[in-house]
């Protein structure tokens, strides 16, 4: 089976090296399907490479065997769908902005990076039976504290599973995770399903959802 994340580039284009803290993504998926080993410590040490591995790993163990056979099936997931949530998880593990933390002590300054953020969410996501995270957006000055910061979670739902009731779930447990871990003020979490996918058993060689 192709992994639907190997594209050839059209002819006579090359294709960009998508890099993580100096580690290309094909670098970082070689080694987390060889086990993490050979132990490598400029990957282990890297922050941005640890929060790519978990996800992905995550990803795997739950859903992949159902989304690449879809990919197989609907070549327009493997644009759209596959292909734009591995993008997406690359993005979210960059850093990018510092979100204060209280502390005591105002001669020490406590920041939480706006990746680890991403990574809090999309963890508390993939805990969740059923449900797919995509994407998440934070909208607000997380900079400042206290700012109202507004969340937009997209997903997708695998089939059988009541699509509110998911929704819900989603939002209260992502909700939770940011209040019991960190400090920003969030008014509000919206969720917009975008997709339904089959289950590794929907989607198994000749299972019936998947003929």
């Amino acid at each position: 089976m192709t992994d639907p994340r190997d594209h050839a580039a059209p002819p006579g284009d090359a294709a960009p090296v998508e890099m993580i803290d100096g580690h290309s993504v094909d670098e970082l998926d070689a080694y987390l399907a060889a086990g993490r080993t050979p132990y490598d410590p400029a990957i282990e040490n890297s922050a941005a490479c640890l929060l790519y591995l978990s996800a992905l790993a995550r990803l795997r163990e739950r859903s992949w065997d159902a989304l690449t056979h879809e990919a197989e099936n609907t070549p327009d997931r493997d644009e759209l769908w596959i292909t734009g949530l591995l993008d997406t998880i690359r993005d979210e593990v960059r850093a990018g902005r510092d979100i204060p933390l209280h502390h005591p002590d105002p001669a020490i300054r406590l920041t939480l990076t706006e990746a680890a953020v991403h990574g809090l969410i999309r963890a508390a996501a993939d805990a969740l039976d059923g449900v797919l995270l995509s994407r998440t957006v934070l909208d607000g000055d997380i900079t400042q504290p206290g700012a109202p910061i507004s969340l937009t979670l997209t997903a997708a739902i695998e089939y059988g599973f009541t699509v509110v009731d998911r929704a819900e779930l989603l939002r209260a447990t992502v909700q939770s995770a940011l209040t019991q871990h960190t400090e920003l003020a969030v008014t509000s979490v919206d969720v917009i399903i975008e997709d339904v996918y089959l289950g590794r058993d929907a989607a198994a060689p000749g299972g019936e959802a998947a003929s």
